[in-house]
């Protein structure tokens, strides 16, 4: 009795919840950006296109990215997680964009496997 009630307890823990879709408008963690999220192509992939910009990214060198894709058809490669480019900024990176939570996603993103660099997403409610 005591193997199984283990094998129950591990299976358990590789069966996590669903969580709620990515689509929505998210906020990176610096706050001076905003960005709709949506499922895409085949209804599987994920596009993020930037929508605002505040708090002093909102100038010169950084609008004309503004209605851009920040996600760029990012393929899904499992529960919650895609891969794709990311465009930031005029930059190009392959990235991996996973939802955490369901107020949370994390995107890294490297430009020739050395350079890489992470931000946290987070719901934006208005």
């Amino acid at each position: 009795m005591g193997k199984s009630v283990f094998v129950l307890g591990a299976l358990a823990l590789l069966v996590q919840p669903a969580l709620a879709s990515p689509v929505g408008t998210w906020e990176i963690e610096m706050r001076d950006s905003r960005y709709s999220v949506e499922m895409c192509g085949d209804g599987t992939q994920l596009c993020g296109t930037l929508i605002w910009l505040g708090n002093g990214a909102d100038n010169e060198e950084n609008l004309p990215y503004l209605n851009t894709l920040l996600i760029d058809h990012a393929a899904q490669t499992g529960p919650q997680e895609w891969k794709g480019d990311l465009h930031i900024y005029g930059q190009t990176a392959g990235g991996t964009i996973t939802q955490v939570s369901e107020d949370e996603i994390v995107l890294e993103g490297c430009v020739v496997f050395v350079v890489c660099k992470t931000y946290r997403m987070y719901r934006y409610q208005e």
